[in-house]
């Protein structure tokens, strides 16, 4: 007998636990970084994050994966989430066990999270209007002046 490892245990993920925090797994393959922006983590912090990208994945064929340590997610952070990462599972990790889990859910509507695109707009003509933007099935439409966008959802990303 050789002491060879077994070919598929070699091909598996090993990103290590987290004590604390949050693990966002399940989202579409290459969101991984969108998902980083919504959150505000661009490594200027000092918060530990695992990212995987573009991971095998029996769900979604391939996936990304988001681990933050000692930050639980409020929300707001998962209702923008949902808008990039719609088949996402939220892990809520606490001395190293899953204290919560639960998917996402899309809300009908979110305000003040997303910059319209739109220069014409009256919420970006430096008027005192906080954006709302309308859930659809495949993107956003803003509730004033009706742009609707369906790619680069994170682009809009109020980081303010």
């Amino acid at each position: 007998m050789s002491d060879n490892h077994d070919d598929d245990h070699d091909h598996e993920l090993r990103v290590s636990k987290i004590r604390n925090g949050t693990v966002i797994d399940h989202v579409r393959g290459g969101q991984a970084l969108n998902v980083l922006a919504i959150l505000g983590i661009d490594g200027s912090q000092d918060e530990e994050v695992s990212v995987g990208i573009n991971v095998p994945s029996d769900r979604l064929a391939r996936k990304d994966i988001v681990k933050v340590e000692g930050r639980e997610l409020s929300q707001e952070e998962v209702d923008v989430l949902s808008l990039i990462a719609p088949d996402a599972t939220i892990n809520i990790v606490r001395d190293y066990e899953v204290a919560s889990k639960h998917r996402v859910e899309r809300p009908e509507e979110v305000e003040g999270v997303l910059t319209c695109p739109n220069a014409t707009c009256i919420t970006t003509e430096n008027e005192p209007v906080t954006s709302r933007f309308d859930v659809l099935e495949d993107g956003v439409r803003c509730s004033y002046c009706e742009t609707i966008v369906r790619d680069e959802i994170a682009d809009l990303i109020d980081s303010s």
